[in-house]
């Protein structure tokens, strides 16, 4: 019958026809829409659980059962919520809109004779306090300003969902609340999962667990209005005998009502608002498979200090302030049971974003150290509603098979799918069951293929090699073989770091302006322009000194009866004595000015200093990755004989992990032949010579 009931979708979608008049912006609707979605759900399924006790008490009309209390408090303990006007007075919203004279009355009476738990979920009369979630009481009085109110819930209550059951009832909120997010999604990274996702997602998981009849948990940590969780169970337990407890969290409240709502029609579901990666709701469980579609490309500074001081051990590492997706998946794999299974979507950026070192390239190489990593899998663009981009299955798996001990295998599904027939937002591809039983059976098969490779986990990390070079001139030559001895410490000579000079004179011209200093111990400073020696020294000097640039062919200085300067053309620092030009080799001449502050037998003075220093230049490689320690030294140093030109010495070294799609899976793009170019350009000749004839005649 679910193919009935997707009838009503045009049914529900009719009523914002009311929002439209009332110049309500479409973007709007799903929060005016949803409360009353919500109610209408709940209103059939209690009628139809009315009806369904009333068999078993042998009644037609609850007036016909002699102990009404019997049977109110066993609908009570169903747990499934309660509404007194419509259990017990057997009045719906339906009935209460044949009276438009009473109906501000009666509405305000049915809303309110629901549940405590119910009304909070709607949001009835809940305005100080900061949770709405479905905010029916506000909404709707924003209704009756508009004088919309009485109409727009007369609509709603035509639509009749009783003769459904919790599954096609499921069926029509699904299609609902994806059109919801393909007009609304204004929070960047919220994506709702499509069906043939879903549908993907749980058959990787069926793929890889066993059908033993045991119960097994499910938890999503940003479940939404429960679709991703919801569909999962479902085709679980259409496939498996097996049991299941669903787990969820959420802190959008419109959409955790939603879910909420949904999880009191299911057996053993456990749904719960909060903001997972501040809260702690589920933190003391371990789940046996995990499934998440967090949100991506939103910023966390507004908890930065929650996430910073968390005491949970969750976080290895902490990502990008403007990222937070892998937040939520090491809080997945904190939660995961040590033989769990878990699969998260993500956009590109989680495999490769953020340099070796980084948090993102620290997070990724924690799941790898820790071999957890089974397989990450390529969508399709255009799969999702309001976004085109590639996203990515992380497959988690803390059981790997022996075999598959640190592998993992790429799988590239990007071009298996099939053109919608009609666009549902930017959705324009879906993935049939071939295309995704392609991608399971790549999956379960674990060899290389056209569109899957395997790879030692290694291959992912690489060596970040930071080494100090020094430059040298262009004969080879470096200012550091000039350095004067400083010290031997066991027999290895010590050189000193500089020449130090004693100038005479500095100069620089340029543009036909000339700047020179010739006094280097300064105690006197231009009283009209300065209040005092330090002021002279932050706005003048120390300008002026910070910008000399000793590259530069006009600058020179002297040092008694020398002078020096760089030769640019030949990359060297040149020391001429007379007309005695000697090249030092590549390095620098430094030149610094500093403050010295008054003591009680000395005022305050200026001192200018000047010297000759190697040019050094830190630099980083980027080099293959070997597990075995003597192995990956041995790879840095053969890269740095065979690359490496210049003196250098080695700095610190960090190890990085990425994952590079592109480059696995490229494709060269087919070239046209050289005749086929030719004639092409021929073509387009004789073309215009045609078209100069015309003009011409």
């Amino acid at each position: 019958m679910s193919q009935n009931i997707l009838q009503y979708e045009s049914k529900v979608w009719s009523t914002a026809d009311l929002l439209i008049g009332a110049g309500i912006k479409q973007s709007d609707f799903p929060k005016y829409m949803m409360p009353y979605f919500a109610l209408m759900m709940l209103e059939s399924r209690l009628v139809r659980h009315y009806k369904e006790l009333l068999k078993e008490f042998g009644a037609e009309t609850i007036d016909d059962i002699e102990h009404k209390s019997d049977f109110l408090e066993e609908f009570k303990d169903s747990k499934i919520g309660y509404n007194e006007v419509v259990v017990k007075h057997g009045k719906t919203l339906a009935e209460i809109c044949k009276n438009d004279k009473t109906f501000d009355n009666d509405f305000d009476t049915y809303l309110k004779a629901f549940d405590p738990e119910t009304k909070e979920l709607l949001g009835v009369d809940r305005r100080n306090t900061e949770e709405k979630y479905l905010d029916i009481s506000g909404l709707s009085g924003q209704l009756r300003k508009k004088n919309i109110l009485f109409d727009t819930v007369k609509k709603w209550s035509e639509i009749d969902l009783t003769p459904f059951n919790n599954s096609e009832i499921t069926t029509l909120e699904e299609h609902i609340k994806r059109k919801w997010a393909d007009i609304s999604a204004e929070t960047a990274g919220e994506q709702y999962t499509p069906d043939d996702i879903i549908a993907l997602i749980t058959e990787i998981i069926l793929s890889k667990i066993e059908d033993n009849g045991e119960f097994l948990t499910i938890y999503d940590p940003t479940c939404g209005g429960g679709n991703l969780l919801f569909g999962v169970e479902d085709i679980i337990k259409n496939s498996y005998n097996r049991p299941t407890k669903t787990y969820g969290e959420d802190w959008s409240d419109s959409l955790y009502a939603l879910a909420k709502i949904e999880s009191r029609f299911r057996t053993d579901s456990d749904i719960r608002y909060g903001n997972t990666l501040t809260n702690i709701s589920f933190i003391e469980k371990q789940f046996d498979v995990i499934v998440a579609n967090p949100p991506y490309g939103v910023d966390w500074k507004g908890y930065k200090k929650d996430i910073e001081n968390d005491t949970t051990e969750r976080f290895h590492a902490l990502p990008s302030i403007s990222d937070g997706q892998f937040l939520f998946t090491q809080h997945i794999l904190s939660q995961l049971d040590a033989k769990g299974l878990s699969v998260v979507v993500h956009n590109g950026s989680t495999l490769f974003s953020g340099d070796a070192g980084s948090g993102e390239s620290n997070i990724r190489k924690y799941f790898f150290d820790n071999d957890w990593v089974e397989a990450i899998i390529q969508m399709p663009t255009d799969e999702f509603f309001n976004t085109g981009i590639y996203t990515y299955l992380w497959i988690f798996n803390k059981n790997k098979a022996e075999e598959r001990k640190d592998k993992v295998i790429l799988i590239n599904g990007s071009d298996y799918y099939e053109p919608l027939k009609k666009s549902k937002g930017k959705k324009r591809k879906e993935m049939v069951f071939e295309n995704r039983k392609t991608i399971v059976d790549t999956l379960t098969n674990f060899e290389d293929t056209e569109y899957a490779k395997v790879f030692d986990k290694w291959h992912f990390y690489f060596n970040k090699q930071a080494i100090m070079l020094t430059n040298v001139d262009d004969e080879g030559k470096t200012l550091e073989s000039e350095l004067p001895m400083k010290a031997t410490i066991a027999d290895e000579p010590i050189r000193a770091k500089s020449i130090k000079l004693t100038p005479t004179k500095i100069v620089q011209v340029y543009d036909e302006q000339s700047v020179t200093l010739d006094d280097f111990t300064i105690s006197s400073y231009n009283v009209a322009k300065h209040n005092n020696l330090k002021e002279y020294y932050d706005n003048e000097l120390k300008p002026l000194v910070n910008n000399l640039d000793y590259k530069d062919e006009h600058f020179m200085l002297f040092a008694g009866n020398l002078n020096y300067y760089f030769d640019s053309d030949k990359e060297t620092i040149i020391e001429q004595d007379g007309n005695k030009k000697t090249a030092l080799g590549n390095g620098k001449i430094v030149i610094k000015a500093s403050y010295k502050k008054a003591t009680k037998t000395k005022d305050a003075y200026i001192v200018i200093t000047a010297e000759l220093t190697p040019d050094y230049e830190k630099d980083y490689e980027i080099i293959p990755y070997a597990p075995n320690e003597e192995d990956n030294q041995q790879n840095i140093a053969d890269f740095m004989a065979k690359y490496i030109t210049k003196p250098f010495r080695y700095i610190e070294n960090t190890i990085g992990v990425e994952i590079n799609f592109n480059k696995v899976f490229y494709k060269p793009e087919q070239l046209r032949s050289l005749s086929k170019i030719t004639t092409d350009l021929q073509n387009l000749e004789d073309d215009l010579l045609n078209l100069e004839k015309e003009l011409a005649i």
